[in-house]
């Protein structure tokens, strides 16, 4: 793949996003994901299906119509340009979008429950409210894309959903930062499934998520 520094750049940056998520545990036995970076309002930059020992020269840049401009794209991954795309055109912001099968999130996508949020991970790293659930579509289809578009609308401030008896999609500013978010979200969601065998879990306190901003602010003040 050849091309700017800057898509040089955001293209090194998912591949560290990618081991970061191996070296956390938080993927599916296949290693199934797909992690993309916006490079424009048209272009973005797409790994293959299976991202285990994935190198900068195996993303492809693809339009956000679908066509691929460089690099090869197999056809499994084609599928899931149009999920990537709706969400950069919904958010300007998003830099970064990775979808996995990440155990315990993909558990609340197949119960289709959205995950609370209650441990200050999530709020640290962006999502300071449940994970909504897209109701099922097959993948790729103009049904799923419809129904992340329409979650995205009714749902302005979240940085991830979960798609029905599929999995997780999360997408923040750049690679890393939705990689962290992404732990966060799937030890929440370990922790609350740990926790109904114990009687289940408990909201945060009111103002919870105030404190936890000022924390952060005064340590990088």
């Amino acid at each position: 793949m050849t091309g700017t520094g800057g898509a040089q750049e955001r293209a090194h940056a998912l591949v560290k996003a990618a081991e970061g998520l191996f070296a956390a545990g938080v993927m599916s036995h296949s290693g199934h994901a797909n992690l993309s970076a916006r490079l424009d309002g048209e272009r973005l930059l797409l790994t293959p299906g299976f991202v285990r020992g994935v190198r900068p020269e195996d993303l492809a840049t693809v339009g956000f119509d679908g066509k691929v401009l460089e690099g090869e794209l197999q056809s499994v991954s084609a599928e899931i340009v149009a999920m990537h795309s709706v969400v950069y055109e919904a958010r300007p912001h998003v830099g970064a979008i990775i979808h996995t099968h990440s155990p315990a999130a993909t558990a609340f996508a197949v119960a289709n429950r959205p995950l609370p949020c209650r441990t200050e991970p999530m709020l640290r790293f962006g999502q300071a409210e449940e994970v909504p659930v897209v109701p099922w579509g097959p993948r790729g289809s103009d049904v799923s894309v419809r129904g992340i578009a329409d979650v995205l609308e009714r749902r302005p401030t979240t940085a991830a959903v979960l798609l029905a008896n599929h999995g997780l999609l999360v997408f923040g500013p750049d690679a890393l930062t939705t990689a962290h978010l992404l732990v966060a979200i799937e030890e929440s969601a370990e922790a609350e499934i740990a926790a109904a065998a114990i009687g289940g879990a408990v909201d945060f306190p009111p103002g919870a998520q105030e404190a936890v901003r000022a924390a952060i602010a005064r340590r990088t003040s």
